[in-house]
């Protein structure tokens, strides 16, 4: 079994869970996730299976869209509902007009201090196990681009916002950060992925669903993996070039420059590369 399924995660489960309900489900071990999200989160989870794995780097570097539920006033040490309390302040004063333009600071090319509570590893060691320990250390900043963010809803107090960030944005951190610029603190309260690249979570399907349609030997959920990326189509000719091609070595081509999906027979064969009208194969299937 190969492709990709848009699974909608529910709240309460991590998303290895996810992986291991499906590998039960379809009864395949080679099946990852392309980027995480925590038990507090939910919606759009992109999963790769069989070869598609080879992929998974790819799709995590798609941009995503989130709404975010935020309260103001108090700071976890994890940033979001799951943690302890650290912070805290009822003397302050937002309105919406002030929050609107605190959050205009915030869009573009910026920098993001990642939080203790995440995977990231630093001198061999994911900091989330660090800060169980009550361990704080200094983090690098890192580049970002927060693509927009649209206030759904604010009463002075809670709110919503819908945002669409580059790879490697921690939203909770985001709305921490946010909060520090408002002269109080911020946490968040919930999350939602509603969609990674152009896929949305309308195109989703829940882990129970997959079950009853896998039962029903129904795998329409699967996508084929040369459907998912929207690259042009290169089909090669000459039985010389597919063996170039397939054995890792470039073929000459009258081409734009750019990502192609390429075939031999109609068969696909994978993906492409092309620069200077030379062809050279980037992932092969």
């Amino acid at each position: 079994m190969d492709g990709i399924i848009i699974i909608n995660k529910p709240i309460g489960i991590t998303s290895f869970d996810v992986i291991r309900k499906l590998r039960k489900i379809l009864k395949e071990r080679k099946i990852g996730h392309t980027g995480t999200l925590d038990p507090l989160a939910e919606g759009v989870m992109i999963v790769c299976i069989g070869k598609s794995t080879k992929l998974a780097q790819d799709i995590e570097a798609y941009t995503k869209e989130y709404i975010a539920g935020f309260s103001l006033g108090y700071e976890t040490d994890s940033q979001d509902t799951e943690g302890k309390i650290i912070k805290e302040s009822d003397n302050f004063n937002v309105n919406l007009e002030t929050l609107k333009e605190t959050i205009a600071s915030f869009i573009g090319k910026i920098k993001q201090t990642p939080p203790m509570f995440s995977a990231i590893k630093q001198d061999g060691k994911k900091l989330y196990h660090l800060a169980r320990n009550g361990i704080t250390i200094d983090r690098e900043a890192r580049d970002i681009e927060i693509k927009y963010i649209d206030i759904l809803s604010f009463n002075g107090l809670t709110g919503f916002i819908k945002t669409k960030v580059s790879k490697g944005t921690y939203i909770r951190t985001l709305i921490n950060d946010i909060g520090k610029k408002l002269g109080t603190f911020a946490t968040m309260t919930s999350l939602k992925r509603t969609q990674v690249g152009d896929i949305s979570i309308e195109n989703s399907f829940s882990i129970d669903k997959i079950e009853q349609m896998n039962a029903e030997n129904d795998q329409s959920f699967l996508l084929p993996v040369e459907t998912f990326f929207d690259y042009a189509v290169f089909h090669i000719i000459l039985e010389k070039d597919f063996i170039l091609f397939i054995n890792g070595n470039t073929v000459i081509i009258n081409n734009d420059d750019g990502m192609y999906k390429i075939y031999y027979k109609n068969n696909f064969l994978g993906f492409g590369k092309v620069v200077d009208n030379h062809l050279k194969g980037y992932k092969y299937f």
